[in-house]
């Protein structure tokens, strides 16, 4: 299982409540750029529209920007392939208030690429306070030993 993207922002900016993973539609020359490693999650989240989840807003460079498609859009909407009970699931978590739906990697299992998603609520600012002095401590902790 190779690791393809992490959305470290969204483990800082969020406190994650629930996990799932699914399958990612995807073109041809998108699936070649993420195997070598091009794409972010900066910035992306995850809707449900239709009884459909889509990522929207990852950025996903062409393979070959000289041989891509004219009308390629790399930030496009993106299904993701859930079960409906997990589409039922992120539906509720969008329509609750204070929730959120993040990506949080991209990776593959076996020849398939997957993307974790999670619900999420958001952090105040005193919690992120307090992880960036509980990560001090620990690197303090570390050299000294």
């Amino acid at each position: 299982m190779t690791q393809f993207a992490n959305n470290r922002k969204a483990f800082f900016d969020y406190e994650v409540l629930e996990k799932f993973s699914a399958g990612l539609e995807l073109e041809g020359n998108e699936v070649k750029s993420i195997r070598n490693g091009k794409i972010s999650l900066a910035g992306s989240f995850v809707a449900v529209r239709g009884g459909e989840a889509y990522l929207i807003g990852a950025d996903i460079p062409p393979y070959q920007p000289k041989n891509a498609p004219q009308d390629y859009d790399a930030t496009r909407a993106r299904k993701l392939l859930l079960s409906k009970d997990e589409i039922e699931k992120l539906r509720d978590a969008e329509q609750t208030k204070g929730l959120t739906i993040v990506p949080l990697s991209v990776y593959n299992k076996g020849r398939f690429l997957k993307v974790d998603v999670a619900i999420a609520k958001g952090k105040k600012q005193f919690d992120k306070r307090q992880a960036i002095k509980k990560r001090q401590t620990e690197r303090d902790i570390n050299r000294s030993l």
